[in-house]
């Protein structure tokens, strides 16, 4: 049993030391922080939910799959012209345009809904109970700006880790 201690534990030390995992749980991490602090001095109060929440600056999607994308191409041996680096950012492209595009659509039909919620709340309130008390989430998308700047901060990441960690 001892052996497979010791296997489970170079297993997790692989696992905890992979640069593609820890460099966009890094970044995922300092763009929902990033976000939360930004939130707060705009509008002058401190939510919780923003450490999680999806939408706003910067695009926490975005800091993830561009840092990943870096990173691969950064560490393979192949470089930027592999075929792992390619599969990463083409990853990455699809994630930032559905950020930008789909999300986003959603997050304005979520606002819509809810204004025409509150247009007619009375009549749904003696209709169904349930529809009014559905929560809806508006912030699901982000603008062009939030989704370059969490793809930059994501670049910007990968490459100081690189350089920290990596070409030592």
């Amino acid at each position: 049993m001892k052996g497979g201690k010791l296997v489970l534990i170079q297993h997790l030390h692989d696992f905890i030391t992979n640069a593609a995992i820890v460099v966009p749980t890094v970044s995922w991490l300092t763009a929902q922080i990033l976000k939360a602090i930004i939130d707060a001095a705009v509008n002058k109060t401190f939510r919780v939910s923003r450490l999680f929440g999806d939408g706003g600056m910067p695009s926490g999607h975005s800091a993830t799959v561009m840092s990943l994308a870096t990173i691969v191409g950064l560490t393979d041996p192949a470089g930027f012209a592999g075929m792992p680096f390619a599969i990463a950012m083409m990853f990455a492209i699809v994630v930032m345009h559905d950020a930008t595009g789909v999300r986003r659509e959603a997050g304005k039909q979520a606002r819509m809904i809810l204004s025409m919620l509150d247009v007619l709340s009375d009549y749904i309130a003696e209709k169904d109970t349930k529809i009014k008390d559905e929560k809806l989430k508006v912030l699901v998308g982000h603008t062009p700006l939030q989704v370059l700047c969490g793809a930059l901060l994501g670049v910007a990441i990968a490459i100081g880790y690189y350089f920290a960690f990596v070409k030592i």
